[in-house]
């Protein structure tokens, strides 16, 4: 195990990030525009108890494709991102509110969200500061609420891979800092739908505010 980064580190590579996704926030917003992640937002909303609408929280929102999804089916919709051309963009294209904040240095509302959905993003936090994020999430939830995560799945591993901090987990090292920060597991599975393990690089989880 490495030892753990000391915070002027710990603000470097969370700055080189962000300034990779602000450099490339168009290219990012064209790519991604058409990915459709409807196995996402079901396993999200269809897990949250009570009748809609829900007050949710997406986190790390980039340009806002899934504000704008979840605004249109009636739900109260919040951004948060750290990449500034990413909350403008999402400001513009989902008319919410989007809050600007890095993912280590996180100031959310207690008990204001049905639901988080943490897709492509949680990853970006080095594994050392994982427990105090996912409590913050979990502070932010009502009793009950739910988390969304889908992270791209790895053999343990973190690091810079093209201008981006990753952290690569398998499902049992995910399940258990997940459960530590005071969640219990729904459900978890793995994208593309229908493709062999092998061609499955994503790992959606679901979890329930203990």
């Amino acid at each position: 195990m490495n030892p753990p980064l000391p915070s002027a580190e710990l603000a470097a590579l969370s700055a080189r990030t962000l300034a990779h996704y602000d450099a490339s926030a168009q290219s990012f917003e064209e790519g991604t525009r058409a990915h459709d992640v409807s196995q996402n937002y079901a396993a999200l909303l269809g897990a949250i108890e009570g009748p809609p609408p829900f007050s949710l929280l997406d986190f790390g929102c980039g340009p806002g494709r899934d504000l704008v999804h979840f605004r249109s089916l009636g739900h109260e919709a919040v951004g948060l991102d750290g990449s500034v051309r990413f909350v403008e963009m999402a400001r513009a294209a989902a008319r919410c509110e989007v809050m600007h904040q890095d993912f280590l240095n996180l100031s959310l509302p207690t008990g204001r969200f049905h639901g988080v959905f943490a897709n492509a993003s949680l990853f970006h936090v080095p594994t050392q500061e994982l427990s105090r994020v996912l409590g913050a999430l979990r502070d932010s939830l009502v009793l009950r609420g739910v988390l969304f995560c889908s992270n791209p799945r790895g053999p343990d591993t973190e690091g810079f891979s093209g201008g981006r901090y990753g952290a690569f987990h398998t499902l049992e090292t995910w399940r258990a800092h997940v459960i530590a920060a005071g969640f219990d597991e729904i459900d978890h599975y793995y994208r593309p739908a229908g493709k062999p393990r092998n061609e499955q690089p994503w790992l959606a989880t679901v979890w329930r505010k203990s």
